[in-house]
């Protein structure tokens, strides 16, 4: 068992229980009754994504056959919530500004974000409970170690949290290629959140409707979209920009 997995049931239980920060919780596929029950409670409380898979794979997981049917992965980091986050930065007086990140599912490319968010001054990162990169030694490394210096909300619904952090005095800004304005016609030193999505598919359309506007980084060439990690920091070196 290494230090970023536990398994078994017992250990797997003690650790929901004791509030230690699991990334993930896998439950054999085949397992049923009060065992199951259990856990799945446990991690709908928590806000822990939960997946039900194979034995095999539980197998090749824990490196083991003696798993017991549920296996977990231990956060390096711990995990916040935007309700929680944005009032306290409000009362610390900063102007809040928000990355989240729609969809986006490579390690590297999160670490890399996680690292330009450190250094252009980004307060926080917002993620999917589901659908997202999982926090790993990778992306502590591909960070520089930024992941674990800048708070993470954890979330069920992405929809849900746009529209909290909108109704705590932030603007939603989604970037889109398609978008109108660039960053540089939109004012971002007003307390914001900006939405980054995925390379093949973009940001959700969900979040682009509830967005309160969409912004793009001007090209010379539509060749293609830019990587992800370098769209964010040439937006949140725009948005440093503006507020320096």
């Amino acid at each position: 068992m290494s230090s970023s997995t536990i398994y078994g049931r017992n250990p797997v239980v003690e650790a929901l229980d004791n509030d230690l920060q699991i990334e993930k919780v896998f439950l054999q596929s085949n397992l049923h009754g009060d065992f199951e029950v259990l856990i799945r409670n446990k991690c709908k409380k928590r806000n822990i994504p939960l997946t039900k898979v194979p034995s095999r794979k539980l197998n090749d997981l824990s490196k083991s056959h003696n798993h017991q049917g549920v296996l977990a992965y231990i956060s390096p980091v711990a995990y916040t919530n935007v309700e929680t986050l944005i009032p306290k930065l409000f009362d610390e007086g900063k102007v809040p500004l928000i990355i989240v990140l729609d969809g986006i599912t490579d390690v590297r490319n999160m670490g890399a974000i996680a690292r330009c968010a450190k250094v252009f001054g980004a307060h926080g990162i917002v993620v999917p409970a589901k659908g997202t990169a999982r926090v790993s030694d990778e992306m502590v490394k591909a960070s520089s170690g930024a992941i674990l210096d800048i708070p993470i909300c954890r979330e069920n619904s992405l929809p849900v949290a746009l529209e909290s952090m909108q109704m705590l005095g932030l603007s939603v800004y989604a970037s889109d290629i398609k978008a109108e304005k660039t960053i540089a016609e939109q004012d971002l030193k007003t307390p914001i959140a900006i939405i980054l999505g995925s390379e093949d598919l973009g940001v959700s359309k969900k979040a682009i409707q509830i967005a309160d506007d969409s912004i793009k980084i001007p090209q010379v060439d539509s060749f293609d979209s830019l990587n992800v990690s370098v769209a964010s920091g040439i937006i949140l070196y725009e948005i440093l920009l503006q507020r320096i």
